[in-house]
């Protein structure tokens, strides 16, 4: 009886069904007056509950181990060194890392989007428009979630209203019928929403946008392209000139000023298609934590490993009076849950006789990014005083791999508010979600499944001429480099798993280069991908550390703990991992 109960329990936490663990929720008591039957009633309800499914988007960014670093992890760009052992990342293992828990926190989010949909014609609207344009932004919240779990998980239940009781009979859907579904809501989305919403409110262009991904995932190359193209044509421009907070600062360039989060509202900028609004000064309630971004992507250089040619530590966060030094502030405290590989530090910026020392894009610029060599002893008794790091001084050689390593500072260095006497980890501020220059290398990338690589050549050379890198030519265009530019353009802008691995079913599903659907989980492009790039899974063994990746990784695990508790149905578990033996087929439809 004690397991019933639990496994019973475990599946309401899943669904996020709001009842207290106390007993007292046995008995009786009166509806809240947030219940939705008080909430839902009137036009300015339903925009109270677009508030809660806004702020739930603030999870994929915000925060420590947040969805966009667990993202990063596992990928061509860099790995949590703490949890890179893939064996060891099951469908019960107690890792605290996102991979299992944001599959339930996913479907929490879906539920609030669903209570808006399943609800919109519970009331009497005053006109259809304002039904319409609620419907839209639900379902474009929606669409995102599933964009996500699919290039995830890959194939997993789908949940399309509102439940008001326990559900113990899910059934995985084909990762294709969803997207088929949320491709069908995205087009009814477009044509609603606004064009110019307030800040932080997805506009028909932000719709468009994600529609192309969707268009593309579902192999309709021409759709992909008009989408994209009239996000392009639209009211957006790349930024081309400097401008706001820090246009008198004349040793700044103009990705600076475009990663400033005090300039990504601004009407100056041109390039904005999606963006989250996180500021310092709102109330509690209305903000995140912070973006740690200072914590997540950037080495431990404070850390006591950190050792100078006396084998003393040679870097402090803190003065002895108890003040922040200069590195403290600026740098952050790094502890990264993202330890970049080389090639996205330096082989990404090699060009024609360049190097990543000498490129004339400014997305590698000098004064852009943090170098190895600018990682300097700050210990003012410490004999190296302002000297560079010197790993030969290093207790462990390995103690490098987390304390040293180049990063982005113009993407990274969310200071905090003044007055502020906490750990710098990444303050409050705002963050993209989609902007101008990901829609060109979208269409680039459909022109190229397309096998139109002149097109998709003029595209990528609008987001490489913006940044003065050398333009490429048609016989350039390959999956490959596109994937190489989105790194280059979107580093810890985008998921980049699950852009991976979108773009590695389309090439699957049609049958290109040796990959198929039916082979997926033991041969896939994101597998050879991630290990012709990502150096720590070439290598397998740094220090302590160990590396392993294996092709069925591409989708995460699902949580056992949510298949278990699933009595009266079947969720499936993704190949390779345990479980996977009880699958059923997938639905192929959804009602």
């Amino acid at each position: 009886m004690k397991r019933i109960i639990k496994i019973t329990l475990v599946l309401i936490t899943f669904l996020l069904i709001q009842i207290s663990c106390k007993k007292e929720f046995l008995e009786p008591t009166p509806l809240s007056f947030y219940a939705p039957e008080n909430v839902y009633v009137n036009k300015a309800g339903f925009e109270a509950g677009l508030v809660t499914v806004r702020k739930d988007l603030l999870n994929d960014f915000y925060g420590d181990r947040s969805h966009l670093c667990a993202d990063t992890h596992g990928t061509d760009l860099g790995n949590m060194t703490f949890a890179s052992d893939w064996n060891t990342v099951t469908p019960s293992s107690g890792t605290y890392l996102p991979i299992l828990p944001m599959f339930a926190r996913i479907y929490g989010y879906i539920k609030n989007t669903n209570v808006i949909i399943s609800r919109i014609d519970d009331i009497k609207w005053s006109s259809d428009a304002d039904r319409n344009a609620i419907l839209s932004q639900a379902y474009f919240y929606r669409s995102w979630w599933y964009y996500r779990l699919v290039n995830t998980y890959g194939d997993v239940p789908f949940l399309g209203k509102e439940l008001k009781e326990a559900k113990l009979d899910f059934f995985t859907h084909s990762k294709w019928a969803i997207l088929k579904k949320i491709q069908s809501d995205m087009e009814y989305a477009v044509q609603w929403l606004p064009a110019t919403p307030p800040n932080g409110q997805p506009s028909k262009y932000a719709g468009l946008h994600l529609l192309a991904k969707i268009y593309m995932e579902n192999t309709e190359f021409d759709k992909a392209i008009d989408a994209a193209t009239s996000v392009i044509n639209g009211p957006f421009a790349l930024m081309t000139a400097r401008f706001g907070a820090w246009l008198g600062d004349k040793n700044r360039n103009l990705l600076w000023d475009l990663h400033r989060p005090e300039n990504k509202a601004l009407a100056q900028n041109t390039e904005d298609i999606l963006i989250l609004i996180d500021r310092s000064a709102a109330p509690a309630g209305a903000k995140t934590v912070g973006t740690y971004t200072m914590r997540n992507y950037t080495p431990t250089w404070w850390h006591n490993n950190v050792k100078d040619s006396k084998g003393l530590h040679g870097t402090r966060d803190v003065f002895a009076d108890g003040t922040r030094t200069p590195m403290y502030d600026t740098l952050g405290r790094g502890n990264p849950d993202i330890t970049a590989v080389p090639w996205a530090s330096y082989t990404n910026w090699y060009d024609g006789t360049y190097t990543w020392r000498n490129t004339p894009d400014m997305r590698r610029s000098n004064i852009n990014w943090v170098d190895c060599s600018e990682l300097l002893y700050n210990e003012p008794t410490s004999v190296d005083y302002r000297k560079p790091f010197n790993p030969a001084y290093f207790a462990l050689l390995s103690d490098s791999l987390t304390t040293m390593f180049p990063f982005p500072h113009y993407k990274t260095w969310f200071p905090h508010e003044a007055g502020f006497t906490g750990r710098p980890m990444g303050g409050n501020g705002d963050y993209y979600v989609f902007r101008l220059a990901e829609t060109y290398l979208i269409r680039a990338e459909a022109y190229f499944w397309k096998n139109k690589p002149d097109l998709a050549a003029d595209d990528i050379n609008k987001v490489r001429e913006r940044s003065k890198a050398l333009p490429i030519t048609s016989a350039d265009v390959t999956l490959d480099f596109i994937f190489d530019e989105r790194t280059r353009e979107l580093y810890l802008e985008e998921m980049r798993h699950t852009e991976l691995v979108r773009a590695a079913l389309i090439l699957a599903k049609l049958n290109k280069d040796g990959y198929s659907l039916a082979a997926f989980t033991t041969k896939n492009w994101f597998y050879d991908r991630v290990m012709s790039r990502n150096k720590f899974y070439q290598l397998g063994l740094i220090g302590s550390n160990k590396f392993t990746l294996s092709p069925y990784n591409v989708f995460w695990p699902i949580d056992v703990n949510v298949i278990t508790a699933n009595t009266m149905g079947v969720i499936n578990q993704n190949e390779g991992y345990q479980g996977a033996e009880n699958n059923q087929p997938p639905l192929e439809t959804i009602e």
